[in-house]
């Protein structure tokens, strides 16, 4: 199977075509597209619950919670590094940019909320880093919401890969957090933990500077 890249791969994906997460030991996870394009759900909207002001969807994918936010007529931007994504999300309604968030982003420091919802604290696979970068993007007065794993699931980095059909892309580092993780990573990257919050089976956190 030919390797592509994850921008490409991922957009098969948001296209319709069945894609799977593959771990090192290879059984591979069928990536759930369908929530991720479907209308926010009630677990969406309490999430979006802890998102007030100007918000910055970081991974934004086809814009599902992007749009919801624009719809309520919060200043919301999605940012994603795969195109297909983030012409579904201004489909939909929403403004999104192709970028990735190690990268310029528009508002650096002046963001009231930074979204990290369907385990996109894995990006780059070091969520600390990745936290060290939101404190940047993020208003002192702000705060991060952050989607993680349930209790019981260690946090850890594996190396993965995306495959459809067609193409596959090389090994890319991602990461898992779990909730009883999260306040230390949160501390490692200068950041308090001021609560954590469940609906269903996901759960979430909300992360603020230390004082």
């Amino acid at each position: 199977m030919s390797i592509a890249s994850f921008e490409l791969v991922f957009g098969h994906a948001l296209r319709g075509e069945e894609c799977h997460l593959v771990p090192p030991d290879g059984r591979p996870l069928r990536l759930p597209v369908e929530d991720w394009t479907a209308t926010p759900d009630r677990s969406d909207l309490a999430l979006l619950a802890h998102c007030s002001g100007a918000t910055l969807d970081i991974g934004c994918g086809p814009g599902r919670l992007t749009a919801e936010l624009a719809a309520r007529g919060q200043v919301v931007l999605g940012i994603d590094v795969v195109g297909e994504a983030v012409g579904q999300a201004r489909s939909r309604g929403g403004s999104a940019l192709v970028r990735d968030v190690f990268d310029r982003v528009p508002g650096e420091g002046r963001w009231q909320t930074v979204l990290l919802a369907d385990g996109n604290i894995g990006i780059g696979g070091d969520p600390s880093g990745l936290l060290e970068r939101v404190r940047q993007l993020l208003d002192p007065r702000g705060h991060v919401v952050v989607e993680v794993a349930g209790p019981g699931v260690p946090t850890r980095t594996v190396p993965v890969r995306l495959q459809c059909s067609c193409a596959q892309t090389g090994w890319f580092r991602w990461s898992v957090v779990g909730v009883d993780g999260v306040a230390a990573l949160a501390a490692s990257a200068g950041l308090a933990l001021l609560g954590c919050y469940q609906h269903g089976v996901r759960w979430w956190a909300v992360l603020g500077e230390t004082w």
